[in-house]
């Protein structure tokens, strides 16, 4: 099991490597590209249109959505390196969540029982943690709060978030009884792994 969590490390660094390289090259890219979009490269050279050619064509889904928010064009290559950043950074966020799920079923199979009851009771807040997190980011894209693969978030999380809802007050249009949730999920793990162990 320990050659799997090395693995798992192994692959994480060389990813991090790779994501890092990645974004800096995108970021180049994006420089480039909204030079051209907003006609501070000259548009007939050839930088201009090898990026109209290549790279326009791969950043259309990205410019459809801008548009649809009411952005200019030129914002193109910006969002789409903001998307590039998030995804990478969430790709890294499950790598090492599957890593520490995997440490700590190691470590509670040495304590037996007790190091199971341990295991559930963290995997089970964790669970609930990632709920929060799923549900918040999904509200962010209204088009995908109401996907079936989204949806499994809100039977997850709305207990908790409806009685929260009639106590803690909103912020303008700010919702914030999921960051209210997820400190108390914190709080309450610590008060059952005190209690149970």
């Amino acid at each position: 099991m320990n050659e799997v969590l090395v693995a798992l490390a192994v692959v994480s660094d060389t990813l991090r490597t790779l994501l890092l390289v990645g974004g800096i090259a995108f970021a180049g890219v994006a420089v480039v590209d909204w030079a051209v979009r907003t006609r501070r490269i000259n548009p007939f050279n050839g930088v201009a249109r090898f990026m109209r050619t290549h790279v326009d064509p791969r950043l259309a889904g990205v410019e459809r959505q801008v548009a649809r928010v009411g952005s200019h064009p030129s914002s193109t290559p910006w969002w789409a390196l903001v998307a590039y950043v998030v995804l990478a950074a969430l790709l890294l966020a499950a790598l090492d969540m599957v890593s520490t799920l995997l440490r700590e079923a190691i470590a509670a199979s040495s304590l037996g029982g007790a190091g199971l009851l341990v295991l559930v009771v963290s995997w089970t807040f964790g669970f609930l943690r990632l709920a929060l997190l799923v549900r918040v980011i999904a509200s962010w894209f209204p088009s995908l709060a109401s996907r079936r693969w989204i949806a499994w978030s809100v039977g997850a999380t709305e207990w908790m978030l409806r009685p929260l809802r009639r106590v803690v007050p909103s912020l303008g249009v700010m919702d914030i009884t999921p960051i209210v949730a997820y400190f108390a999920l914190q709080i309450a793990q610590s008060l059952v792994e005190n209690i149970l162990f």
